[in-house]
């Protein structure tokens, strides 16, 4: 039977910089074996991983697909956890190289399968448009650095007002409560993201957490001063007791917010919910008010009610310089493609499919 498969972003746009989270995602000590794949754009290396997932959906293993936040339309990376097998594009601006050469990372070279001299022949056309792409990305990266001035300045503001007393002693009462205890050792983690500052806006993946969770704690928190904080707990907690967890941040603030927590195993999920992700079914919602001294907020509300709208027009720019510079991209895929030998590639990753898949 075919399952739907997960969708995580494994790196993000965020309010720092391009942050990537791949080597995250697999456990050399586990047996896990990774697939780095190489090549230009518009060599099929996004065909090739969606063409591997769809092979193993079909045969009904847990597959986890993974969305580029450059082009949400196309995948940075395919995880089958029930063969422990990984493919990644490993090319820039998420480099991965291997750590382990053979024993655990394979390097997949798509660039075989292209006309050098035909690329060759379009060299300045090519250096043109990769140039314009990574001069959009770049003008959007100082959208975000703005956004996170001001998003720091909001989360700095609501934990002024956040009682954290109140707030560990809900964490504790709840991972007593729902988290038995077990006697594994450390837990693992794989650190993701289910939202991300994309050429089509933001993009949230919701869905892979309600579908793998029968046990959902949302906390409303538009800042997430409270709910990261009781995510954090929670993933503490989990992995002391010896989970394996997915945690998932904050795309803007990955150093500094939490934002979810998974625990497959238990069904269970701790999330934050806020103006751009909200979670369907049977939930728990609690909401962080309880958790703020009122008056102390409430003094403080125009500042955070300024400091979203600045932030959201300062996105808005961002998304606008990332479309920009996927249409550029665009342009660079088209030369890559008429210089492809496509039959050969097709006759290599079924080939490849079959031996994996067998």
């Amino acid at each position: 039977m075919e399952k739907v498969n997960d969708k995580y972003f494994l790196a993000a746009n965020s309010y720092s910089g391009f942050v990537s989270k791949f080597y995250d995602n697999y456990f050399p000590e586990k047996g896990y074996r990774v697939f780095i794949i190489k090549g230009g754009p518009g060599t099929g290396k996004s065909f090739f991983m969606k063409t591997i997932a769809k092979r193993a959906a079909e045969k009904g293993m847990k597959v986890s697909e993974c969305p580029c936040s450059s082009d949400p339309d196309s995948l940075d990376g395919v995880i089958i956890d029930d063969i422990k097998t990984v493919f990644f594009d490993g090319t820039s601006p998420h480099i991965v190289e291997a750590k382990y050469p053979g024993v655990c990372e394979n390097i997949i070279d798509l660039g075989k399968f292209w006309d050098t001299e035909a690329l060759r022949k379009n060299r300045y056309d090519i250096i043109s448009a990769s140039n314009i792409n990574a001069a959009f990305h770049k003008t959007a990266s100082l959208y975000l650095s703005a956004c996170g001035e001001i998003k720091k300045d909001s989360l700095k503001t609501a934990k002024s007002y956040t009682n954290n007393e109140k707030v560990i002693m809900y964490a504790k009462t709840l991972c007593k409560k729902l988290i038995p205890e077990k006697c594994s050792g450390y837990g693992f983690e794989h650190i993701r993201f289910i939202e991300g500052t994309t050429p089509k806006g933001t993009v949230t993946f919701p869905q892979s957490i309600t579908e793998n969770a029968e046990r959902i704690i949302a906390i409303s928190d538009d800042c997430g001063s409270a709910s990261s904080m009781i995510c954090e707990y929670v993933r503490r907690y989990a992995l002391m007791g010896g989970y394996e967890i997915i945690t998932l941040k904050n795309p803007y603030l990955p150093e500094a917010l939490t934002d979810h927590i998974l625990i497959p195993e238990l069904k269970l999920a701790v999330v934050t919910e806020n103006k751009s992700i909200k979670f369907s079914g049977d939930i728990t919602r609690i909401n962080s008010r309880r958790f703020f001294n009122a008056k102390e907020k409430s003094k403080r509300k125009a500042r955070i009610s300024f400091n979203q709208k600045v932030e959201k027009e300062l996105l808005s720019s961002a998304t606008e310089m990332l479309e920009k510079a996927k249409q550029s991209h665009d342009c660079l895929e088209k030369y890559y493609i008429d210089s492809m030998d496509f039959k050969a590639l097709d006759d290599f990753c079924r080939s490849f499919i079959d031996n994996l898949l067998k």
